[in-house]
C-alpha cells in the first residue's frame, strides 16, 4: 500500500481511502488479506486504533470482512462497490457544481457537453 498522510482530512479517512485504492488498483484483489491495523500503524506511525478505525469504516461499508483469529480480507464485489461509491461521490461533488456553475454564466447542457468532450479530447479520454 503506498500514500503518504497529509492534513487535508482525518487520517482514518485518508488510511481508508488508500485502501480502497489498492483496491481499484488490484494490489488487494478480492479475498485477499489487507495488513492489519498494527501493520498500518507502524507503516504510518499512528496509532493503531486510528488504523483500525479506517478499516473499520471499510468493513461497516461491506469491502471488508473479518476471518475471526486471521485478519481483514477484502469483500467479493469490493471493486465494483469502490467504483460506484467513487461515482457517485464524483456526481456530487464535481458534475453538479458544474452545471451549477455553467447555468449560472449562461452556458446550456449543450455548452457543457461540448466543453466536456473538448477536455477529453485534448486528454486522449474517450468518453
Amino acid at each position: 500500500m503506498n500514500g503518504t498522510l497529509n492534513d487535508q482530512s482525518s487520517i482514518y479517512l485518508q488510511i481508508a481511502r488508500m485502501l480502497e485504492d489498492s483496491i481499484l488498483r488490484g494490489i488487494y484483489r478480492e479475498e485477499e488479506q489487507v495488513p492489519s491495523t498494527n501493520e498500518l500503524a507502524r507503516l504510518y506511525r499512528i496509532n493503531p486504533a486510528t488504523a483500525a478505525k479506517g478499516i473499520n469504516l471499510l468493513a461497516a461499508e461491506g469491502l471488508l470482512y473479518k476471518r475471526r483469529g486471521i485478519g481483514m480480507f477484502v469483500a467479493g464485489g469490493a471493486v465494483q462497490a469502490v467504483r460506484r461509491k467513487r461515482r457517485e461521490a464524483f456526481y456530487d461533488t464535481y458534475v453538479t457544481s458544474l452545471v451549477h456553475e455553467g447555468g449560472s454564466i449562461g452556458l446550456s447542457c449543450a455548452d457543457l457537453t461540448e466543453m466536456v468532450r473538448r477536455a477529453c479530447g485534448e486528454n486522449n479520454n474517450d468518453l
